[in-house]
């Protein structure tokens, strides 16, 4: 999130403010969170947060960020296999979390909040592809991944049936799961360029 310019903010305040609005976003979802309840909760005026946050999803989804960001640490163990396998189970485990569920609401909410959906794709998604890329980048680099493959689209075919089963059959996301999907993919990436 770009800050805005004036004075810099208090890292107690600014804490409280972010605690406040994950707090209610897990406690309410983030249809019902407002800024007056932020504000209340953080014990700060509303013009604090405005004056720091554009708007609720923008402070909301700093809360959010703030809270789970150490939760999904970017392995490297030397295979793009196993790395892809446990950063989708990583990812699984913590979608199915009660804080992960927020991100389904968030999903949900974003259909209706063109603002939230802008929030969540750049804040959220965008750095969790630009992870997932890395790793990718790093199999290419060591030769376990042709060069010449479409990483977004690989991305898109590891991790599109992980939301597909979350937010649409919700059918079973578990490590079985996971290691057949990894797997499946994996054969049909690289028969891509074989």
């Amino acid at each position: 999130m770009e800050k805005k310019k004036g004075r810099p903010r208090n890292a107690a305040t600014e804490k409280a403010i972010l605690e406040a609005s994950y707090d209610l976003l897990l406690e309410q979802g983030f249809g019902n969170v407002t800024v007056e309840k932020i504000a209340e909760r953080a014990r700060v005026s509303k013009a604090t947060i405005y004056k720091w946050w554009p708007n609720k999803a923008a402070v909301v989804m700093d809360g959010f960020l703030s809270a789970a960001m150490s939760r999904l640490p970017v392995p490297d163990t030397g295979s793009v296999m196993e790395d892809i396998a446990i950063q989708v189970s990583n990812l699984a485990n913590f979608l199915l979390s009660r804080e992960g569920k927020v991100i389904t609401e968030l999903i949900a909410e974003g259909q209706f909040d063109l603002k939230l959906a802008e929030e969540y794709r750049l804040r959220y998604f965008n750095p969790r592809r630009l992870d997932s890329r890395r790793i990718l980048e790093r199999g290419v680099q060591r030769g376990e991944l042709n060069k010449d493959l479409d990483l977004e689209l690989c991305i898109d075919l590891i991790y599109g049936p992980l939301f597909y089963r979350l937010l649409v059959t919700g059918e079973s996301i578990d490590e079985a799961f996971i290691r057949v999907l990894i797997k499946y993919a994996f054969e049909g990436i690289q028969k891509v360029h074989n």
